[in-house]
């Protein structure tokens, strides 16, 4: 009896063959998983806070996890099974980058001031970090890789991650720089954890360091022209 995943075909002669789903159906499999979750992302991002809203995020975030754990990629390959590799020279990194943009903070002082984010909300943004990255790397680059590479992925996973950020300037061209180095990152180490981390640092260094008419408290979407 034949494997259920083989599909039958019917040759010019009419004899039938099997075969089994090729890399094409794989990856077009994986696109459309992508499309689902940057779609349902960008309503959400885009539509005012009430119930749509929330059917959105809730959407997306189930999306997500259906995605992770049907997919054909293990914990190891989504960056969740060693937390150590490569974790300093990450965080190192990291760290390098937050003083950078701390010195930039303090040059562009005369366009303004930029804004403390409360202790109550720094420690939500640390977890939307770590949430973040999962989606960017365990969703979107792990099934562009597949399909388009190491390097291609990082480039086009890095766009997606930048337009989740419109329309806000600063944030898309920061979030794109961002994402390539979060992909590049993830590409040699596969490690989920320090990402988290030095996302959280780099988006509370920049909201505290640049200037906050720049950023209008780091909101995107619908939530841009908001007043503060």
């Amino acid at each position: 009896m034949a494997d259920p995943s083989e599909i039958i075909a019917v040759g010019d002669r009419g004899e039938s063959f099997s075969r089994t789903p090729g890399p094409s159906d794989s990856h077009r499999r994986s696109l459309v998983e992508i499309f689902a979750v940057f779609a349902l992302i960008l309503a959400a991002v885009w539509t005012p806070q009430g119930r749509l809203n929330a059917v959105f995020s809730l959407s997306a975030a189930a999306c997500v996890l259906a995605f992770a754990v049907r997919g054909r990629w293990g914990p190891r390959e989504m960056g969740l099974c060693r937390p150590l590799a490569g974790a300093g020279k990450i965080l190192l990194i990291g760290a390098a980058l937050c003083g950078l943009i701390w010195l930039a903070g303090l040059a562009l002082r005369f366009a303004g001031t930029g804004y403390l984010v409360p202790w109550n909300r720094s420690w939500q943004y640390a977890i939307w970090a770590m949430v973040q990255q999962f989606i960017l790397q365990s969703v979107f680059f792990i099934r562009l890789e597949a399909a388009v590479g190491g390097r291609r992925a990082a480039l086009s996973a890095a766009s997606l991650y930048a337009l989740a950020h419109i329309p806000s300037p600063v944030l898309t061209l920061l979030s794109f720089l961002g994402g390539l180095l979060f992909c590049e990152l993830f590409r040699r180490w596969r490690n989920l954890f320090p990402l988290g981390v030095i996302h959280a640092a780099l988006g509370l260094t920049i909201a505290n360091s640049l200037p906050d008419k720049w950023l209008h408290h780091m909101r995107v979407g619908i939530g841009y022209g908001m007043t503060h």
